[in-house]
């Protein structure tokens, strides 16, 4: 049964006495483990926005623990901890989840995108998020993790408009970067002083003659 299909499993939203499970879940499955009080600060700040996954026998398998940054500019969710059993993975439920928690952004908080950390290291978690739910790499936050390990700091814009947006300030900073390297091309080019004019003395002495003629017209 541990094989069943993914139609066996319930996606839901979490309650507070499914904490205790869920924190289980996250021991067995991931090295970031946290608190039972940082589990009751998302569910009572943010209880739209988390869910688990659930098999017939009402067991918790797969979890995921999202929060609205409040007070950013643009306002925009983050995935906190993503999980799911071993016993249960390659059944799409990481999918599901994520996509329920950010559909909740949306609609809910209208967040304009969602962001997350994860591993170098998790190549499997990496192809999830940037293969199947459209997340693109925006930084590489050096020792991030307490072990020392950096991470991929990644978004995924939610909206039509996000993404317009996004694509604008791509093109943006691609037109800001293309004009660097051509102003900085221009300066590297020397440029051609004016040839100067060799004064030979006829010409010399054709001034000399001109200025006394002048002169003498001045007077």
């Amino acid at each position: 049964w541990d094989s069943a299909p993914a139609t066996m499993v319930n996606i839901r939203k979490a309650e507070i006495s499914d904490l205790l499970e869920m924190q289980n879940c996250n021991l067995f499955c991931l090295p970031e483990n946290y608190q039972m009080k940082y589990y009751l600060y998302h569910i009572l700040s943010w209880p739209q926005l988390l869910y688990v996954a659930e098999d017939y026998n009402k067991k918790i398998v797969g979890y995921v623990l999202a929060k609205m940054e409040d007070n950013s500019k643009p306002l925009h969710g983050h995935i906190t901890s993503l999980a799911v059993l071993r016993s249960h993975r390659k059944l799409g439920l990481a999918t599901k989840l994520m996509r329920t928690a950010q559909s909740e952004m949306a609609s809910v908080f209208k967040a304009e995108y969602v962001s997350l950390h994860v591993r170098k290291s998790n190549t499997a978690a990496y192809h999830l998020y940037t293969k199947t739910l459209g997340y693109e790499q925006h930084d590489i936050e050096s020792k991030y993790y307490a072990d020392g390990e950096d991470a991929y700091y990644m978004k995924c814009y939610l909206n039509k408009n996000s993404d317009d947006k996004k694509n604008k300030d791509s093109k943006k900073l691609k037109d800001e970067e293309k004009g660097k390297k051509e102003d900085a091309k221009q300066d590297e080019t020397p440029t051609k002083k004016p040839k100067e004019k060799v004064l030979t003395k006829e010409d010399i002495a054709k001034a000399i003659k001109k200025a006394e003629q002048q002169k003498a017209a001045s007077k």
